[in-house]
């Protein structure tokens, strides 16, 4: 490993947003705009990295479903290597860095080696997107609180918590859940929610954005019927009927125009 620091080292892990490139901080605009190097996620707007001065090492070490450039292990020592070699990295991520992101283990890696670590927050999807079509997370008289899960373990599987979350009336919002989906709804339909309204949003907050609404019983169908996959979201409560809503009323519209 490369020693020889032209700077001090310093790390700065920054949370880029749910992917529209204004939905990132001021902070972590500054941190860009300090950088020696960028290593950058596969979900990170590569229009964000225009904030980095033109002399900045810019990496993609994104990792996808069942693609990754790097692993895990490679990506923490890229981080100190980059560090010691250049000075200032800025470590962007996509939404928050501790939310599914392993921000805590490149934070506890790269402070193993005496480096200073920053976290700059990020808008995390989980939260935003359903914001952006409409649907709130908490409602009065629909629901009290809310949910944030991942639809695959480390190990492949459903996570346990979606069991508990099945029998509350909580809204539930599931990141990378895609490749679940099936089993997932099963595990709602098991507790009597074969009802519940469900929204899949793919790319939220992008121009190629796609969103399917149904219930637990028939989204799986929609899904395949609209072609949503990865990236994706979906949400599970009685607040998608305020986005339900929104959608019957836009088809309204849009038959009228077609009329007029």
């Amino acid at each position: 490993m490369n020693i020889q620091a032209k700077k001090l080292p310093k790390v700065s892990l920054v949370g880029a947003g749910p992917g529209d490139p204004e939905l990132i901080t001021l902070k972590a605009v500054k941190a860009l705009q300090s950088a020696d190097a960028v290593l950058y996620d596969a979900l990170v707007n590569e229009e964000l990295l225009d904030y980095a001065p033109a002399s900045a090492v810019r990496l993609f070490v994104g990792k996808r479903a069942g693609r990754h450039s790097y692993r895990q292990e490679e990506i923490n020592k890229l981080i100190v290597e980059h560090a010691y070699h250049y000075g200032h990295v800025v470590r962007l991520k996509g939404g928050d860095p501790f939310i599914f992101g392993r921000g805590q283990e490149e934070m506890d890696y790269v402070k193993s080696f005496g480096i200073d670590v920053e976290v700059i927050p990020g808008i995390s999807s989980s939260h935003a997107v359903p914001a952006i079509n409409n649907i709130p997370l908490t409602a009065r008289g629909m629901s009290d609180s809310f949910w944030v899960i991942t639809g695959t373990t480390s190990g492949g599987k459903v996570s346990n918590d979606l069991y508990y979350a099945a029998q509350s009336n909580a809204t539930v919002i599931i990141l990378m859940g895609m490749n679940k989906l099936k089993e997932i709804m099963g595990i709602f339909s098991r507790f009597q929610k074969d009802e519940t309204p469900v929204a899949i949003i793919q790319n939220g907050s992008l121009p190629n954005q796609k969103m399917g609404i149904g219930t637990v019983s028939s989204i799986t169908s929609i899904a395949r019927e609209k072609r949503l996959g990865s990236p994706a979201i979906i949400v599970i409560g009685e607040v998608v009927k305020v986005a339900q809503k929104e959608e019957f009323m836009a088809t309204i519209l849009e038959q009228l125009e077609k009329k007029a």
